[in-house]
């Protein structure tokens, strides 16, 4: 216990994000009233925060004073961050997504505060993930959400993830329960190297043979993946690498036999040609009024 006080406390993303670059260079639009600054002599200052500083560091960084910009829920609601043409700061935008949490519309309006109308360029999406293969966990639950809000909102999977996530991080589709079956049945053969069939249900707690058979009704994905977070970082790794791995193979064995579904798509030509023109409808009234307007010398 006196060595586990003795270590040096964690330090918050936010406060090291702004340690490491300097209040001066970094825009910070959240919720909090209060933080604490590190000095260049390494003492700390307790700052207190109001709207008009939030909006002060807004501007700064679309004026290009502040290069960095942290924003959180309460900053990333009916405000822009984007390149926009009018603004000087008209840079690329890196946007990082260090917490996207676990609602989809939520992270869908954070995303959007980079990427909007009137824009010098798009921005680049950069989900920020650990060297822990566990946390993948979480990741594919948000791509599988985006994907599903962006299926009943605009009838296309994509248009949620913002082409954000690949096919391969939704731990939760069709190919990866596909993987995980082969999974078990590679495992209770041993054929797999990270860790064997005894030790796997030993250290998970799950059921997976009756009778020197594999059970019948295998444990859901959700309930697989949930269980590998209790594992050691270093056998989650070795778990993840070849669970993966049968995904991504799966799913290019899926692009290459032309089955895989990626929902609607934007096919790109290399050529038009107009072949002909036709006019399906025309609307009486309107047809009626432009022809008053042309006649009196207003359209």
């Amino acid at each position: 216990m006196e060595l586990l006080g003795a270590l040096p406390p964690i330090v918050p993303a936010l406060d090291a994000i702004i340690a490491r670059f300097g209040a001066d260079g970094v825009a910070e639009i959240t919720g909090r009233t209060r933080r604490l600054v590190t000095l260049p002599d390494g003492s700390q200052r307790l700052e207190s925060r109001t709207a008009n500083q939030s909006l002060a560091d807004a501007n700064a960084f679309m004026a290009g004073v502040k290069r960095i910009l942290v924003f959180s829920d309460a900053g990333g609601t009916g405000r822009s961050y984007h390149a926009s043409l009018d603004a000087k700061n008209q840079q690329r935008r890196m946007h990082f997504l260090l917490e996207p949490g676990w609602r989809a519309d939520r992270a869908i309006q954070g995303l959007g505060r980079t990427n909007r109308t009137h824009q010098a360029s798009a921005p680049v999406f950069r989900p920020v993930t650990t060297d822990c293969r566990g946390e993948r966990r979480f990741i594919s639950t948000i791509a599988r959400r985006l994907d599903a809000l962006g299926a009943l909102t605009r009838g296309q999977r994509q248009t949620g993830g913002q082409n954000l996530f690949d096919p391969a991080d939704n731990l939760e589709s069709d190919y990866a329960r596909e993987a995980l079956t082969r999974w078990y049945y590679l495992l209770h053969q041993g054929k797999l190297t990270s860790i064997g069939f005894g030790d796997f249900c030993e250290r998970t707690g799950l059921q997976l043979e009756h009778e020197g058979c594999l059970t019948d009704n295998l444990p859901p994905i959700q309930r697989w993946l949930n269980r590998i977070l209790a594992l050691p970082i270093a056998l989650q790794n070795a778990v993840f690498d070849e669970f993966l791995g049968l995904v991504e193979a799966r799913i290019d064995a899926a692009r290459k036999a032309g089955t895989f579904d990626a929902g609607v798509e934007t096919l790109v030509a290399d050529k038009l040609t107009i072949i002909e023109e036709r006019i399906w409808l025309t609307h009486e009234r309107r047809a009626q009024a432009v022809g008053r307007g042309i006649r009196d010398g207003i359209a």
